[in-house]
C-alpha cells in the first residue's frame, strides 16, 4: 500500500505527543494541499491548544492539563489520520472507485435509514416465507438486500474516523437480534479491512466490544480476528498515545477464555502462512497416488472414466491392491494434516478465483448462502443440487471456497462421465470430501469457525486483484511479540500460559528467531518459570540475541528452580558443549551418567567431549565399550573412527571409515574426517581424492577448504601431527 512520507512524519509526531510541532507541520501540509473541513478542524484545535499554553505561561494551576494535553493530542490524531485517509483514496484509482461508487448510488448514508433497510430484510423474507411466496419475489429480495450490503460495506471500508455516536450505533447494530448474522458478519469485516488501512480507535472499540458482548459464534469470532489486526498487525503505532488501547485489552486478557483464543488464533495464522508448503506436499506427493488409485482421469477434455477390466488389471493384479494402499495411505495423510489445522485446499481452489464473482471485494467477505444472486440459479438447478449441498454441508471448505466449488461446478457439469452425470442428476452420487468428513457440531466450534475466517482472509490477501491496496497482516503474523500482548498483566503468572503454548508451538516448528520473540514479551517478575527457561534456553541455542540472556544462563536458572530434573541438567551439557566448554561439559555429563550409568547418549557426549580436550585414549575406552553393545549404531562408529584417528590407530580408523562411507547415504563430514586420518597417515594421494569427494558434496556455497586446513578448529590438529604449513599450501594446490 502507498505511503505518504510527508503524512507520516506528521503521524510521528503526534504519536510522540509532540503536539505543537505536529500542528505548524498539519498546517503547512494543508497549505499545500487545501481541504476547508480538515483545516477548520485543525484551526479549531490550534485555538484550543494555544489557550491552554497561554494559561500556562501565565502560571496558572490547572490540575486538567494533562487531560486536556491527551484530549487534544487525540483530536490530532483524528485529524492527521482522516488526511491519510483522504490521501489513500485519492492517489489510488481503486479505493477512489471504492469511495465513489456507493455514495454517488445512495445519497442517504444515516445509519438510522441503513439499518432500517436491514431490519425490512429480515421481516420481508420471514413474511415470505410464511406465504409461501413464489421465487421470483425472494430472489429480488435477496438481489436488492446484496446491493445494500455490496454498497454498505465498500461505504464502511473507505470511511473516515469515527465518533463515538456512530461507533455506538454499529455496535448497536452488530449486537442487535433483528439483523442477519451473514449481513454482521460482512460489517465486521468491513470495520476490519478499514481499521487495518488507518486505525480508527473506535472503530477498534466496536470490534472489541462485539467480541466481548456478542452471542453469535461467527460475528464474535470475526470480532476477535479483526481487532487483533487493527491494532497487532499494521503499522499502526496508535497505542502509543491513546491508553484506552491499552486498557481494553488488558482488560480482555483478564478471561481466560480470551487468553486460550489468542494463542490459538496465533497458531493458526502459521498455519495459514504455510499453506504454500503444505500446497507442495498435496500436489507432488498426495494427489499422484490418489489419482493413480482411483478409475477417473483427468484428460484435455475433461474427466474420463477408465475400464475397471484393464489388461493392467488382470496381467497385474496386485498393482491394482498396491496403488489402493497407497491411496488410503495418502487420504489419510492429508486428513491428518487438516486436523493439525493445514490449509489443504488453498492450492486447488487458488486457481479458481478469477470467476467475476471475485472482482466485487465484499464477495470475498459474505459468508456462505444459496440465495447469493450469483450462484442462486445453479444451486437450484436439479442437475447436481444434491452433489453441491452435499460437498459444501460435508468438506471443510472456508466460505471463499464453497462459492469457488459451485461456480466451477457450474462450467465442468456437461464435461463430466455419462455415468457419473447420471449418478449426480439423480442423487445418487455422493460427496467425498478431499479431507475429513466433519459433523455439523464440529463446524460449530469457536476454533474451526475461525480457521474458516482466516482461510477466507488468506485467500483474499494472496488473490485479489487489488490486494496491494491494503495492508497485509499475513506478512506480521507473530502479534504475540507485539508490545499490546506483553503477559504483564498480572504478577501472578496466571497469564504466562498462552505466551508458553505460543512458544512451545513455534519451538516444535523449528522458528527460533519467533519463539524468542513471543518468550521475551513476558516480563522480568514473571519469568521465574523453569518451563520459560528451559524454553528460552532453547529458542536461542539456535537464535541467538546479544541484547539476551545466554542459553548457559538460562538452563542453570531452571536449574536453580528444578535442581534434580534431569533435562534441565542435559539441556545444560548440550549448551556447555556448544559453546566449546568441553571441560564443564564433561563434568555435566559425568554427573548425569552418576544417575544413568548405561544412559548411551550420555557416554557418547562424554567421549566426544574427552575427544575434544585430546584426551583420546580415555574416549576410546568408552567408545570400545559402547561399539561392542552397538555395533550398528553409526553415531558411535563416528566417534570412534575419529578417536582413533587422534590417537594415531590409523589402520582401525580406515576400516571404520570404509564401513561409514559404504552407507546408501555417506555423510560429507566422514569423507572430511577421513581425508584427514589418510592425510596423517601419510597416504596422500588417497587423501586428495577423499577430500576432493567432500568438497563435490558441497555444492558452491559449500566449505572454503583453505579457511578449514588454515584457520578451522583442526588446523592445531595438523601441526601437532607434522603436518607444516608448506604441506597444507600443497595440498591445497592439489585440490
Amino acid at each position: 500500500m502507498k505511503q505518504n512520507d510527508e503524512l507520516n512524519e506528521i503521524l510521528e509526531l503526534v504519536l510522540n505527543r509532540q503536539l505543537g510541532k505536529s500542528i505548524d507541520a498539519l498546517e503547512n501540509y494543508l497549505l499545500t494541499h487545501p481541504r476547508q473541513v480538515d483545516m477548520d478542524a485543525l484551526i479549531s484545535l490550534r485555538d484550543d491548544y494555544r489557550l491552554m499554553a497561554d494559561y500556562w505561561q501565565r502560571g496558572f494551576e490547572d490540575p486538567q492539563r494533562e487531560t486536556v494535553y491527551n484530549q487534544l493530542l487525540r483530536r490530532m490524531y483524528v485529524i492527521t489520520a482522516n488526511i491519510i485517509t483522504n490521501w489513500q483514496i485519492a492517489e489510488s484509482p481503486f479505493m477512489k472507485a471504492l469511495y465513489l461508487r456507493p455514495r454517488k448510488i445512495r445519497k442517504d448514508w444515516s445509519m438510522r435509514s441503513v439499518r432500517a433497510a436491514m431490519e425490512d430484510f429480515v421481516g420481508s423474507l420471514a413474511m415470505l416465507q410464511l406465504e409461501k411466496s413464489n421465487h421470483s419475489q425472494t430472489t429480488t429480495l435477496y438481489q436488492e438486500h446484496w446491493q445494500l450490503m455490496n454498497d454498505l460495506f465498500d461505504y464502511i471500508v473507505t470511511s473516515r474516523q469515527w465518533r463515538q455516536q456512530l461507533a455506538d450505533v454499529f455496535l448497536d447494530m452488530l449486537l442487535s437480534p433483528t439483523l442477519s448474522s451473514n449481513d454482521q458478519q460482512m460489517l465486521v469485516s468491513a470495520i476490519t479491512l478499514s481499521s487495518m488501512q488507518t486505525f480508527c480507535p473506535q472503530k477498534f472499540r466496536v470490534l472489541t466490544e462485539v467480541y466481548r458482548q456478542s452471542t453469535d459464534e461467527r460475528v464474535r469470532q470475526r470480532a476477535l480476528v479483526g481487532w487483533v489486526f487493527a491494532v497487532c498487525c499494521g503499522d499502526s503505532a496508535a497505542w502509543r498515545l491513546i491508553t484506552d488501547i491499552d486498557e481494553t485489552i488488558t482488560s480482555l486478557f483478564e478471561d481466560e477464555q480470551t487468553r486460550n483464543e489468542l494463542a490459538e488464533l496465533q497458531m493458526q495464522l502459521f498455519y495459514c502462512t504455510e499453506a504454500d508448503a503444505d500446497t507442495h506436499t498435496i500436489q507432488k506427493e498426495i494427489l499422484p497416488d490418489i489419482m493413480n488409485g482411483s478409475n477417473i482421469k483427468m484428460t484435455r477434455q475433461g474427466l474420463v472414466e477408465m475400464d475397471e477390466d484393464s489388461l493392467d488389471d488382470i496381467l497385474h493384479p496386485e498393482a491394482a491392491e498396491e496403488n489402493m494402499e497407497r491411496m488410503e495411505k495418502s487420504m489419510k495423510r492429508m486428513v491428518d494434516m487438516q486436523r493439525q489445522g493445514a490449509d489443504i485446499y488453498f492450492g486447488g481452489f487458488s486457481q479458481m478465483k478469477r470467476f467475476p464473482f471475485f472482482s466485487q471485494l465484499s464477495n470475498w467477505f459474505v459468508p456462505f448462502y444459496s440465495q447469493h444472486p450469483d450462484i442462486y440459479q445453479i444451486w437450484n438447478n436439479a442437475r447436481g443440487n444434491k452433489f453441491l449441498k452435499g460437498v459444501t454441508r460435508l468438506s471443510a471448505f472456508c466460505d471463499s471456497d464453497k462459492y469457488s466449488f459451485v461456480l466451477a461446478f457450474n462450467q465442468v457439469l456437461d464435461r463430466l462421465p455419462q455415468s457419473m452425470l447420471k449418478m449426480i442428476e439423480d442423487g445418487e452420487a455422493t460427496a467425498m470430501p478431499m479431507g475429513s468428513e466433519l459433523a455439523d457440531d464440529q463446524q460449530e466450534t469457536p476454533a474451526f469457525i475461525r480457521r474458516l475466517y482466516l482461510q477466507d482472509l488468506y485467500r483474499f490477501f494472496r488473490l485479489f486483484t487489488a490486494r496491494s491496496e491494503f495492508r497485509n497482516p499475513f506478512e506480521h503474523t507473530l502479534f504475540f511479540s507485539h508490545p499490546l500482548m506483553n503477559a504483564r498483566h498480572t504478577v501472578q503468572g496466571d497469564l504466562q500460559s498462552p505466551h508458553l503454548s505460543v512458544a512451545r508451538f513455534l519451538l516444535k516448528r523449528r522458528r527460533y528467531d519467533d519463539a524468542v520473540s513471543v518468550l521475551a514479551n513476558i516480563p522480568e517478575e514473571l519469568q521465574h518459570d523453569f518451563q520459560y527457561y528451559m524454553m528460552m534456553g532453547t529458542a536461542l541455542q539456535h537464535s541467538p540475541h546479544t541484547s539476551l540472556p545466554s542459553p548457559l544462563i538460562c538452563y542453570r536458572q531452571a536449574l536453580m528452580l528444578q535442581p534434580d530434573n534431569e533435562r534441565a541438567k542435559a539441556a545444560l551439557a548440550r549448551a556447555l558443549f556448544a559453546s566449546k566448554q568441553y571441560e564443564e561439559a564433561l563434568d555435566a555429563y559425568n554427573a548425569l551418567l552418576e544417575q544413568q550409568p548405561e544412559h548411551r547418549s550420555y557416554q557418547l557426549n562424554a567421549a566426544v567431549c574427552l575427544v575434544n580436550l585430546h584426551r583420546s585414549e580415555e574416549a576410546l575406552k568408552l567408545l570400545y565399550k559402547l561399539n561392542y553393545l552397538y555395533p550398528d549404531d553409526q553415531s558411535v562408529n563416528r566417534v570412534l573412527a575419529w578417536a582413533l584417528t587422534l590417537s594415531g590407530k590409523y589402520e582401525q580408523a580406515e576400516k571404520m571409515y570404509c564401513q561409514l562411507l559404504a552407507e546408501e547415504n555417506p555423510q560429507p563430514a566422514d569423507m572430511l574426517n577421513n581425508g584427514y586420518c589418510l592425510w596423517l597417515s601419510g597416504n596422500i594421494v588417497t587423501a586428495i581424492s577423499m577430500f576432493r569427494q567432500f568438497i563435490s558434496t558441497q555444492g558452491d556455497d559449500g566449505i572454503d577448504i583453505e579457511k578449514e586446513f588454515m584457520h578451522g578448529t583442526e588446523h592445531e590438529l595438523l601441526l601437532q601431527h607434522g603436518i607444516t604449513d608448506t604441506d597444507i599450501r600443497l595440498m591445497l594446490d592439489a585440490l
